[in-house]
C-alpha cells in the first residue's frame, strides 16, 4: 500500500506538471492561429480569445491523453534509474503487478477525457462556428468601423467613413450618419469611385439603403474607353445584408454524441469513432507505457521521452487515418475500433507478459526441445 500510494503520488505530481507545460504550449500556438484569422477577416478581433479558449479546451482530450502517457513512462524511466525497479522486483512482485496503481491514478484521468471527448468537444466546435458565422453574416454596414478601410461580405466594395454619429432608428429616419465618405465598387464589367461629404442610413421597404449627399461618382467600363464623371446633391445606394444564418447545416464535429449514434452516415461514424478513439486511447497509453519503459544505464535518459513522443505521434497519425477511411466508407467503425485500439491493446498486453514472465526465445527454444 505504501508503495502504491508513493507511485501515485509521483505520477500526480508528473502529470500536473506535464499538463499546465502543454496546456501553456497550446495557448500559444492557438493564440497565433487566432491572430492570424482575425487578420484575414474570418473571426472577430473583439472574439479573439473566445474562439482560443474553445479551441483550447476542444484540444484537452489529447492534451490529457499525452500529459498521461509522459507522466506514466517519466515516472518508472526514473524508478528505472534509481534501481527502484529492482528492489520492486526483488521483493517478488512482477511487472504487471504494476498495472493495478497505474490505472488507480489513471481512470478518474481517463473519466475526465470521456467527458471531454463526449460532451464537450462538440460543444466548444459549435461555440467556435457560431462565433465565425455570426462575424461572417454581418452586413455590409456593420463592417464599417469610423476610419478605417473595410471591405464588403461579397469583396465587390471597399468602404470609407470619417466619423460616425449614431441616432436612434425609428420608422424610416435615419439609423446612422457620417461624414466624409467613400466607397470603390466592381462588379467584373465597371468600377466606380464615390466620394460623399455626407451620408446616412435609411430603411426602405426592409432594405437598407445609404443615402449620400454632396458628392462626386467617377465611373470606368472595361469594354468602352472613358471616364464617366458625375455630381450629385442626392444619390441612393442598396446596401445588400447578409442572409440569415439560421438554415446553415452545422459541421459533424459540432454534432451531439447521442445525434452520431442516431445516424449511420460514414461522416458521422467517423467522428463517432474519433471521439470513443480519445478514451481508449489514453487506457492504451498507460498500459504501453509500463510495457515498453525501460531503462539503460548506458544510454541517454531522454530516451524513454523520445519513444513516447514517437508513439504518440504514430498512434494519432492512425487514428486519424483510419477517420478519413471510415469517413469515406472504406473501413466500417468496427473494424476500425477493432484493428487500431484493440491491436493496441493486445500489443501491450503482450508484451507486459513477454516482460513480466521474462520470455525469451531461447529459453522457450530448449524448453520445447526438454519437453519434446
Amino acid at each position: 500500500m505504501l508503495f502504491d500510494s508513493s507511485i501515485r503520488k509521483e505520477l500526480a505530481r508528473s502529470f500536473g506538471a506535464t499538463l499546465v507545460v502543454l496546456v501553456t504550449v497550446v495557448m500559444t500556438m492557438m493564440l497565433i492561429r487566432t491572430l492570424g484569422q482575425a487578420a484575414r477577416g474570418s473571426v472577430s478581433p473583439s472574439d479573439v480569445m473566445l474562439v482560443m479558449g474553445f479551441t483550447v479546451v476542444g484540444q484537452l482530450p489529447t492534451i490529457a491523453s499525452l500529459s498521461l502517457f509522459i507522466a506514466v513512462v517519466g515516472t518508472l524511466s526514473r524508478m528505472y534509474r534509481d534501481s527502484e525497479m529492482v528492489i520492486w522486483f526483488a521483493s517478488g512482485r512482477g511487472l504487471a503487478s504494476l498495472v493495478r496503481p497505474l490505472l488507480r491514478f489513471a481512470w478518474p484521468v481517463m473519466l475526465v477525457i470521456a467527458v471531454l471527448s463526449l460532451l464537450v468537444w462538440p460543444w466548444a466546435n459549435a461555440q467556435i462556428q457560431q462565433l465565425k458565422t455570426r462575424y461572417e453574416q454581418r452586413s455590409d454596414i456593420d463592417r464599417i468601423a469610423p476610419g478605417e478601410f473595410q471591405e464588403s461580405s461579397n469583396g465587390n466594395r471597399v468602404f470609407f467613413i470619417d466619423k460616425g454619429n449614431p441616432a436612434p432608428l425609428a420608422g424610416n429616419d435615419a439609423a446612422q450618419t457620417g461624414s466624409n465618405i467613400f466607397i470603390a465598387a466592381s462588379d467584373g464589367r465597371q468600377e466606380s469611385v464615390t466620394s460623399a461629404r455626407s451620408a446616412r442610413l435609411q430603411l426602405q421597404d426592409g432594405q437598407r439603403m445609404a443615402v449620400l449627399s454632396d458628392g462626386q461618382r467617377l465611373e470606368t467600363s472595361h469594354d468602352r474607353p472613358g471616364l464617366k464623371i458625375s455630381e450629385f446633391s442626392e444619390y441612393v445606394m442598396h446596401i445588400g445584408s447578409a442572409p440569415p444564418g439560421a438554415a446553415e447545416d452545422l459541421a459533424v464535429k459540432t454534432r451531439a454524441t447521442h445525434e452520431l449514434l442516431l445516424k449511420s452516415l460514414p461522416a458521422y461514424r467517423a467522428e463517432l469513432g474519433w471521439r470513443l478513439g480519445l478514451v481508449l486511447a489514453a487506457l492504451n497509453f498507460v498500459l504501453l507505457g509500463l510495457a515498453v519503459t525501460s531503462v539503460n544505464p548506458r544510454a541517454a535518459r531522454s530516451t524513454s521521452m523520445l519513444f513516447a513522443l514517437f508513439a504518440f505521434i504514430v498512434y494519432y497519425n492512425l487514428m486519424t487515418l483510419g477517420q478519413s477511411w471510415v469517413g469515406v466508407g472504406r473501413l466500417g467503425l468496427g473494424s476500425f475500433m477493432l484493428l487500431l485500439h484493440g491491436g493496441m491493446l493486445m500489443l501491450a498486453l503482450l508484451v507486459l507478459a513477454v516482460r513480466h514472465h521474462q520470455w525469451r526465445l531461447p529459453n522457450l527454444w530448449q524448453a520445447g526441445r526438454g519437453r519434446a
